[in-house]
């Protein structure tokens, strides 16, 4: 039996389309207007191609910066076109104040609208047929689920609110549960239809989230029968983790070293090396850049929080180690009187000018002193206090995990997660920090500092 699943893109696919082809219609524009307009500030001549790849370095990093290969994002073309004016005026603007690297500016100045309306049509152009082509619903992959019943609803809402073309359309149920308790949209499939399931409703790839021994003998046959003929079938807790970037810590057993190899950078003494001069090199050029801005912050403190400037709170760092974090303070004083207690989105604890800082990440610049100590890194789990790291702890499997590395001023549930108002929302951030020290290498902290500047842009700092 040959199995031809349907055309599907994968989420990597997906990016890679949008990087390449936006490049590739970003140029094609320019292109044609240099040859059907006098346009001959960006010239296609053998000496003069430095500015291609300048162009391509300042889009780039613009495009991740405002989020243009956020899968969620490139879906709507009413953000898309907004990320995309964003997008193009920076790199617009960067490009002309860099002539020592681009071309000369022109004398005729309209020659820069030119340019930037040449990037902005291009780009929609693509990034319009994206939407109602590729990211069509007919190119979504269709999943079929082997698990227990109380799995199938999370498992499906998890897989496509991480990839909105990732559709679980059915399951295979492993426990004696009737098919009443599922989510009607989802097709319950019996084992002795499995394999007619799959040709009917051109299913692109099963994902099994039972443990072996509750796959019974006539499944595992069938699965087996599917393997041998080339059919894609995954475990979940690695499609989970492709798909959301998280680790998958309700699903992990006690044998945890299974799903928990953590990054070889962990104990990587160059990398180790080159991640502490950053931070060092970092956070004093920070603290530096504060002492110019600071008799503003201290105006804004002044009017508008009517108190200490600074506040002082014992956290868990590193190894356990209790430590006092450094921050500007941004609630009421004596607003934990009460005793210790979660900050909520909207805490009326905060302060006017609180959440002005607490929004642009200001307020957690004071931490670069124990960055500096050693205390902090600048990528990292955001460090817990004490008290809720016991609570949080007995709640949540495997949290302490996340104390094996140094905690950060910014991180990978930061600009991933949540607000944390609740044991479940923290659970969440945990998978991402887990995910975070599992895989943490040199590229996915510059990928974490891109979105950070995102998250300040975009005033979304919790």
């Amino acid at each position: 039996m040959s199995w031809i699943p349907n055309i599907h893109f994968e989420i990597s696919e997906r990016k890679i389309l949008l990087r390449i082809f936006d490049l590739v219609f970003i140029f094609l524009m320019i292109a044609l207007v240099y040859n059907g307009f006098d346009f001959d500030y960006l010239k296609f001549k053998p000496n003069s191609w430095k500015w291609v790849f300048i162009l391509i370095l300042y889009y780039t990093l613009f495009a991740a910066i405002f989020e243009m290969y956020d899968l969620q994002k490139a879906a709507s073309f009413q953000t898309t076109l907004k990320n995309v004016l964003l997008t193009v005026s920076m790199t617009v603007l960067f490009f002309v104040l860099t002539p020592f690297f681009t071309p000369v500016l022109p004398e005729n100045r309209l020659q820069i609208l030119f340019f930037f309306g040449s990037l902005v049509v291009g780009l929609l152009l693509w990034r319009y047929t994206y939407i109602n082509l590729i990211s069509a619903p007919r190119f979504n992959k269709r999943i079929l689920v082997v698990g227990n019943s109380f799995d199938i609803n999370l498992i499906a809402e998890n897989l496509h609110v991480a990839d909105p073309n990732y559709r679980v359309i059915g399951f295979v149920n492993t426990d004696n549960i009737k098919p009443d308790s599922f989510d009607r949209r989802l097709r319950a499939i019996e084992v002795d239809n499995l394999l007619k399931a799959i040709k009917r409703y051109s299913v692109s790839e099963i994902v099994v989230a039972s443990p072996s021994q509750g796959v019974g003998v006539d499944l595992y046959n069938k699965l087996i029968t599917l393997l041998e003929q080339g059919f894609p079938i995954r475990e979940y807790t690695q499609v989970y983790e492709e798909i959301t970037q998280r680790v998958p810590v309700q699903h992990v057993e006690r044998d945890f070293y299974k799903y928990f190899p953590f990054s070889r950078s962990n104990k990587n003494r160059f990398y180790l090396f080159v991640s502490s001069f950053f931070n060092v090199i970092f956070a004093a050029f920070v603290l530096f850049l504060t002492l110019i801005v600071l008799p503003l912050i201290l105006l804004g403190n002044l009017i508008a929080n009517r108190g200490p400037l600074f506040y002082t709170q014992v956290r868990v760092g590193q190894n356990g180690k209790h430590f006092k974090i450094i921050k500007f303070r941004t609630m009421v004083i004596d607003a934990e009187s009460g005793g210790a207690q979660w900050a909520q989105k909207k805490d009326t604890r905060i302060t006017p000018f609180g959440k002005f800082l607490r929004n642009t990440r200001v307020d957690e610049i004071p931490q670069c002193i124990n960055v500096l100590k050693g205390e902090m890194s600048l990528i990292g789990p955001r460090p817990e206090r004490p008290v809720f790291v016991k609570e949080l702890s007995e709640k949540i499997p495997f949290y302490e995990i996340r104390h094996v590395v140094k905690p950060g001023l910014t991180g990978w549930a930061q600009v991933r997660g949540r607000y944390a108002e609740s044991v479940d929302d923290t659970l969440e951030k945990l998978q991402y920090d887990l995910f975070y020290i599992k895989h943490r290498n040199v590229f996915l902290d510059l990928n974490i500092l891109l979105k950070t500047i995102s998250t300040i842009i975009y005033y979304r700092g919790q």
